[in-house]
């Protein structure tokens, strides 16, 4: 290429010639440096250098000693000081790179570099430069110059001397803002933060046009950092910030500069790490408002208050944390994340025991977040189904909060509370599976909070508005315990109503749940109170009823009386005296007696009691003996079913697993057509999974997946059980469990197509090919009928089978040998090259990466491969050597376009680098190209080291 420079752009090509032509009288003919101030040349930039930089050093030395007046010495004494500070300079990053893998490689460090940093010279050139020819035009470009030297040789303080020099005497140096910036830099470094400031400034005011602007900008904040102008040092960073994500609506920062390089990242990520800091050492979430109140709204407003909160955090500052969040979440109450601003500080003030702070938190998320809010009214399902989750724990932690401080306290206003957050997860989530228990809770807390009246329409919601569940018959008689709450406190006038409403409500119960042990009992009661009411036909009926129940009649005043003792201390919740009564009613009834059963239910109900006022306490230990004692007082009762239950039950919650079991396996083996037998299962499962039985856990999952009618949950167990068996290191029964969910549950594909990869792999490892080749077809069949189904996933296990199918037919060309005749053995090959090909094709179409790589890598080295078995074929008998010598021609001739073939294909695998795909394959392409191209790819990488000290 053909340029026009002017004299301070001649390259080294023509300094001899001028040199030689300056060397003799100022009257010999031909062209000096004088005449080059007015000529310009053509030069040829593509030409050759013909002078090294030495030479020229010398010939400009000798020159500058030979003409001691030359009008031009100068310019002369410029352009040698400039050379030797350009070898100083390689010298010196030469050093560095040496120093660099002496670190590196053994941790030896010596002074390779010393040489390097050498510019004594060099800097007497430019001091004496300056010193002569105080008025010479570039002394901007030998200040500048003379400063980077005096930087390489560690004097600090001299070059910054020279700067201050420079940017004083040339204040309009193309240099200007560079000098400035490296001012800045050297004030940085000597931690004169103030004047560093004012040198930054300069860079800064220069504007845009400077390639140091943002550094300047970057540096000017921590200048002022550094001197705690916190808000001065704000307004630097956000004008960096707001230069670089200005123009980017989304709050996900994060996302934005992972496709930064990496200097721009570790810039933005330095800003907003002082700009927390800064925040922090202010006002914290105040002062982010007023700073964004001043500059307006920024859509990484949210990644501000996010990361001063973790700051916060990090740094155990709970209240801190939770203030930002929660300053969040108020300024932008419509906000999406501020939803989640506020669980955050939920969950800073639970993991730090505020529970008082945490509780406020709790109500205001479901108050300000929760069903049919203004924020909920603003977004979509979408995030109602993100909320959900939140919400329903938030509320069921709120409402077990008020019902276990209203059981420690016994206020009634806690109780309201209680039932207040239980309506709320009733009203707000009325199809949850839980509603029904939260309902019975909500009655249990009316009731404990002696307002019967409320608690008798929610216990007889629980047992007869809802389908019937666990809670239902338990529900329905507790309600028969509020009545008799209730009546007591009405005036006499009104008892017998509110009687006749607890008898029909028993009666309903009796007629609602016929098998319940407890209806003997009900209808006993209530024939009583029919009796005590005056009422005896009614009670007639009711006894009658009894009979058939087989309760008999008292038989002795003493027993009714103590009947009557053991009711009402029953009905009172003095559980222990009900069971001192129940003991002597027991005492004195006859074992024939028809009576004696219901009234060791009423015994085993009243340490059944004990252990659910125990468990309401707290007391779990002790819940736990109550509910087991019930086996060895009364081992025949029903209770005893419910009781061993909830023991185990209890037991799972103090994570007791190796005793939760034992009561469960005595569960399965006493009561095996108990309907809580589903459940035990359930629970036996956990438990045996936690307590390390891997495999007796997956025996129990494989139970559930037997019995359960929920499609769902079958699925799920048998997938659970299959992994556990894996993990237990059963292979075989893992694999069975794995071929039973493929035939059971088809769909969804992605998981079924999991499955049928670890089938593969089980026979795969156990070398039975035929078989492991019949499911990786099944894998790419399935997949391409996967229709809706199909994802990114099946897909890569497809592409990955066919991969697989495809490595026999690679191994089969390669055992191809080329014998004589080369006809018929190329003809073989070629066919064995063909097939292989199209199946890794095949496998290739797929579009992912790493299977294209591999499958592009395999061709390639068919082709390669193709090419070097022909050049190493047998040859033909009976060849003179010139004949071979043809034959071997023709072999190359042939040889060579699958051998460019080759390279073609690991040069596009190779290229795929470009697009972030570099695997195994991608290295080994990269491999075989440095066999094949060694010239292009067989070299080693230089780099430049680029070493910026920014503070």
């Amino acid at each position: 290429m053909i340029v026009r420079i002017n004299k301070s752009h001649i390259v080294l090509s023509c300094l001899t010639a001028v040199l030689l032509a300056c060397s003799t009288s100022s009257e010999r003919a031909g062209p000096t440096i004088e005449t080059l101030n007015e000529r310009s040349f053509e030069i040829d930039r593509s030409a050759k250098l013909t002078i090294d930089r030495e030479k020229a050093i010398n010939t400009y030395r000798e020159f500058l000693a030979t003409q001691p007046d030359y009008p031009l010495r100068a310019e002369a004494m410029r352009r040698l000081a400039d050379l030797e500070m350009e070898s100083k300079d390689e010298s010196f990053a030469e050093g560095v790179e040496r120093l660099k893998e002496q670190v590196q490689q053994a941790g030896r460090v010596d002074d390779g570099g010393g040489n390097a940093r050498d510019y004594a010279g060099t800097i007497r050139l430019y001091t004496g430069l300056l010193k002569a020819y105080p008025y010479y035009p570039g002394n901007d470009r030998v200040l500048y110059q003379l400063a980077k030297a005096y930087e390489h040789t560690g004097e600090q303080s001299r070059s910054l001397a020279t700067l201050d020099r420079l940017v004083r005497d040339y204040p309009k140096t193309e240099f200007i803002d560079e000098a400035q910036f490296r001012r800045g830099e050297l004030h940085f470094t000597l931690r004169q933060y103030d004047r560093s400031q004012y040198a930054y400034k300069a860079v800064v005011d220069y504007g845009p046009a400077s390639r140091y602007f943002e550094r300047a900008l970057f540096m000017h904040g921590w200048s002022l950092f550094k001197q705690s102008r916190y808000d001065d040092a704000l307004a630097s960073f956000f004008t960096l910030v707001d230069r670089k994500l200005g123009t980017r609506r989304t709050d996900k920062v994060d996302e934005v500069m992972t496709g930064m390089d990496r200097s721009e990242r570790e810039m933005l990520e330095d800003s907003f790490r002082a700009m927390t800091l800064s925040f922090s050492y202010l006002q914290g979430p105040r002062t982010v408002a007023e700073s964004f109140a001043q500059r307006g709204q920024r859509a990484y407003e949210y990644y501000i208050y996010n990361r001063l909160g973790e700051y916060y955090i990090k740094r155990e500052r709970i209240r801190d944390a939770a203030e930002t969040y929660g300053a969040f979440a108020r300024l932008y109450p419509a906000h999406k994340e501020s939803a989640f601003m506020q669980l955050k500080v939920v969950e800073a003030y639970q993991k730090s025991n505020f529970a008082t702070l945490a509780l406020v938190a709790k109500e205001a998320f479901v108050t300000q977040y929760g069903v049919g809010s203004r924020y909920w009214r603003l977004y979509d399902e979408d995030m109602h189904n993100r909320l959900r989750p939140h919400l329903q724990k938030h509320l069921s932690e709120l409402a077990g909060h008020f019902h276990a401080s209203a059981q420690k306290s016994r206020k009634v206003a806690d109780y309201q509370k209680a039932a207040r957050w239980y309506r709320k997860q009733i009203t707000d989530f009325p199809k949850a599976t839980r509603t029904p228990k939260v309902n019975f809770l909500l009655a249990e807390s009316l009731y404990e909070g002696q307002q019967y009246r409320d608690a008798i329409t929610e216990y007889e919601k629980t047992a007869y508005y809802y389908p019937k569940n666990k809670n239902s018959a338990e529900a329905g008689y507790a309600a028969l315990l509020a009545y008799s709450k209730y009546v007591v406190r009405l005036p006499a006038e009104q008892h017998k109503g509110w009687k006749v409403k607890a008898i029909n409500s028993a009666v309903r119960f009796a007629d609602t749940f016929p098998g319940d042990k407890r209806v003997a009992s009900v209808l006993t009661k209530s024939a009583e109170e029919l009796f005590a009411m005056h009422n005896p036909d009614r009670a007639t009926i009711l006894a009658r009823r009894v009979l058939t129940l087989k309760p008999t009649a008292r038989s002795s005043l003493r027993r009714t009386a103590w009947t009557v003792v053991a009711h009402t201390e029953f009905e009172r919740g003095a559980f222990a005296k009900a069971e001192s009564g129940y003991r002597e009613v027991l005492r004195l009834t006859a074992r024939k007696n028809k009576s004696y059963n219901t009234m060791l239910e009423r015994l085993a109900s009243s340490i059944y009691k004990q252990g659910e006022q125990q468990r309401a306490a707290g007391n779990q230990r002790a819940a736990v003996a109550h509910f087991l004692r019930i086996g060895k007082v009364v081992p025949s009762s029903a209770i005893r079913v419910t009781a061993e239950y909830d023991a185990a039950a209890t037991l799972i919650t103090l994570k007791d697993w190796k005793a939760a079991i034992r009561v469960l396996e005595s569960f399965r083996r006493l009561y095996p057509r108990s309907t809580l037998q589903g459940e035990v299962t359930k629970k036996l499962a956990v438990a045996y999974l936690v307590n390390g039985q891997s495999s007796k856990a997956a025996a129990q999952y494989e139970r559930i997946a037997a019995t359960s009618q929920d499609k769902g949950v079958r699925r799920d167990a048998i997938w659970e059980a299959a992994k556990l068996y894996q993990k237990s290191g059963k292979k075989t029964l893992a694999f069975k469990t794995y071929k039973k969910y493929i035939k059971q549950f088809p769909r969804p594909v992605e998981q079924s197509m999991e499955a049928r990869r670890l089938v593969a792999k089980y026979y795969g490892e156990h070398k039975d090919w035929k078989k492991r080749n019949y499911w990786l077809k099944q894998i790419i069949t399935v997949d391409s009928r996967a229709g809706s189904q199909r994802s990114d996933r099946t897909r890569y296990l497809a592409a990955q089978a066919t991969f697989t199918l495809a490595e026999p037919y690679y191994t089969a060309f390669r055992k191809v040998r080329l014998l004589r005749p080369l006809k018929k053995s190329l003809k073989k090959k070629k066919k064995r090259m063909q097939e292989a090909i199209k199946a890794y094709s095949h496998a290739a179409d797929y579009n992912v990466a790493s299977v294209t790589t591999a499958a592009t890598y395999r061709i390639a080295e068919i082709y390669f491969t193709l090419s070097k078995d022909l050049l190493k074929s047998e040859r033909p008998k009976k060849l003179n050597a010139e004949e071979r010598e043809q034959y071997d021609v023709l072999l190359e001739e042939q040889a060579y376009p699958f051998e460019e073939k080759a390279i073609e294909l690991h040069e596009n695998n190779a290229r795929r680098v470009s697009k972030g795909i570099y695997d195994d394959w991608v290295k080994r392409s990269f491999f075989s190209l440095s066999k094949l191209r060694p010239v292009r790819y067989a070299k080693n990488e230089k780099r430049e080291v680029i070493v910026s000290d920014l503070r």
